[in-house]
């Protein structure tokens, strides 16, 4: 599709997140299971439901156009699902892990923020009244899940600063100095 006009411009940038919420709501399920935390699984859990409500709003808007929402993926947001999936596949202390899934989805959030930010304008600019109240809501739960997501990052991020844990029998075997260990793992003790 050419983009000649603000227009094209919108629709094509209502598709891109689109695209990027339909990709969120099959990622957050896969982040609510890696994270350890309580609140971290909920805060997921809950976004999801208002993610699915993004969906819906972006189709009542595409309805209101008579276009069709389809026919674009959103290549920034692949991306970044991919860096979330790495944070889930890596071996990593688990309270490292859900520092990570905060940072993947706060990385998450920016993106869309910008994007409602930019449609929001483009909507308000063309006298798209409705629009562009239904996606300045959204902005606004765009904005509250990021500073939600920080408040988290300032508990649990202290969690994940802290040692590891040691297991007993980690433990166990340390009543030799480290110098004696060294000499032992040598052979000359």
């Amino acid at each position: 599709m050419a983009l000649n006009t603000l227009h094209d411009l919108y629709v094509d940038e209502l598709k891109d997140l689109y695209s990027a919420e339909n990709q969120l709501v099959k990622a957050l399920p896969k982040m609510a299971k890696a994270a350890t935390a309580k609140a971290l699984k909920d805060g997921f859990t809950k976004h999801l439901a208002e993610t699915k409500q993004h969906v819906q709003r972006l189709k009542d808007i595409f309805k209101t156009l008579g276009v069709s929402p389809s026919g674009k993926t959103c290549k920034a947001m692949e991306g970044l699902i991919a860096e979330g999936q790495e944070v889930i596949s890596e071996d990593m202390q688990p309270e490292v892990r859900d520092a990570a899934l905060i940072a993947a989805a706060q990385r998450v959030e920016h993106y869309e923020m910008a994007g409602y930010g930019c449609v929001q304008t483009f909507a308000e600019l063309m006298g798209h009244k409705t629009a562009a109240k239904i996606l300045q809501k959204t902005l606004n739960e765009e904005g509250a899940t990021d500073k939600k997501l920080t408040q988290a990052a300032k508990k649990l991020n202290v969690k994940a600063e802290a040692p590891p844990k040691r297991s007993a029998k980690a433990k166990k075997g340390t009543s030799k100095s480290v110098g004696s260990r060294i000499l032992e793992a040598v052979g000359l003790e």
